[in-house]
């Protein structure tokens, strides 16, 4: 049983290794032409703009959630002082003092 989880787990670890890479590699062989060196510079810039702007779109979604939960303490307190001051409205109202019952 234990013979066949380890040779279970080390073909799952041959299974998930990447393959070598020839990225930036001075020997690759498809990239010894200016050109072929030129539309790589182009890719490397247009992935480096996209993953720019995917950051500035988290960091603001974060950005904005932080806000919100700085200001929540104070959003929270005026709430709770609006609904007091309403409580202390209704009384007043029942309590024979009209000019409260509009609110």
């Amino acid at each position: 049983m234990r013979k066949h989880l380890f040779v279970g787990a080390v073909a799952l670890t041959v299974t998930c290794l990447p393959g070598t890479a020839l990225a930036d590699d001075p020997r690759d062989p498809k990239m010894r032409s200016a050109e072929a060196r030129a539309r790589d510079a182009v890719e490397i810039r247009r992935l480096n703009q996209e993953q720019l702007r995917h950051v500035q779109r988290r960091d603001a979604r974060l950005a904005k959630g932080w806000q919100e939960y700085r200001d929540y303490p104070a959003a929270q307190a005026d709430y709770e002082r609006k609904m007091a001051e309403w409580r202390r409205a209704v009384e007043l109202c029942e309590s024979g003092s009209h000019e409260y019952c509009a609110r």
